[in-house]
């Protein structure tokens, strides 16, 4: 009698999978593994398994950045109506959508950006997702000034993908600061922060800014 034989096929490793693996032992452990090796052991991983994808844990630290902006462009380009948003709503369609990714993992965001006493240091592991948030942002101007057309009314590419980085920033140290529920100062943040800059380039940035201004000092007072 034929007798089924046993799937030993084993799983292959992704991205996605190791990056899900290295966040639950951090939490778990509550600090970054030591060693490759020893990492690697403990979860049935081949050492030359990881090295497929990252080099090291900053490497993959700076990876899983990264991936929250993948995850959230992904997202953002499955809805058939996001192309024929204005660029403030594009914008505002992002940091909502890249702010519930972070929501979604705010225990590991929360770990990896208070693991050093040096905030520089904890900040470092942000370099690719700085160089993709202001790509993003730069495309959005370029998009803007394109209909523009007259060179006059045009609007600085590196300014304004600056200027969306250190707002990122800010609405970040806010996020993680926020005790409302479902993190609702945080939404009226990115709409307030949001609208000021795209006012601000739209010259008329007086009454926004006054506003935000009124709000960041309640949420402090609060």
């Amino acid at each position: 009698m034929a007798t089924a034989k046993k799937n030993t096929t084993k799983k292959v490793l992704d991205n996605d999978k190791l990056i899900s693996i290295y966040m639950d032992y951090v939490l778990e452990e509550e600090k970054r593994p030591k060693t490759v090796y020893k990492f690697c052991k403990e979860n049935k991983i081949k050492e030359e398994e990881f090295y497929n994808f990252y080099g090291s844990f900053e490497g993959l630290q700076k990876g899983i950045w990264e991936r929250f902006y993948e995850h959230t462009i992904t997202v953002l380009h499955k809805s058939p109506e996001f192309e024929t948003f204005t660029n403030r709503e594009k914008m505002l369609t992002f940091y909502y959508t890249f702010f519930e990714m972070l929501t979604a993992n705010r225990s590991y965001v929360l770990f990896s950006l208070k693991e050093h006493e040096s905030q520089l240091k904890n900040l470092q592991q942000l370099k690719g997702l700085r160089k993709r948030v202001k790509s993003f942002a730069r495309d959005l101007i370029q998009d803007g000034n394109a209909d523009k057309g007259v060179q006059a009314l045009q609007q600085s590419e590196k300014i304004f993908s600056e200027a969306a980085w250190v707002q990122l920033m800010f609405l970040m140290k806010f996020w993680m600061d926020d005790n409302s529920a479902q993190f609702e100062s945080t939404d009226v943040a990115i709409e307030k922060s949001v609208n000021t800059v795209f006012d601000v380039f739209d010259n008329t940035p007086l009454e926004r800014v006054i506003d935000l201004g009124k709000f960041l000092w309640k949420e402090k007072m609060a």
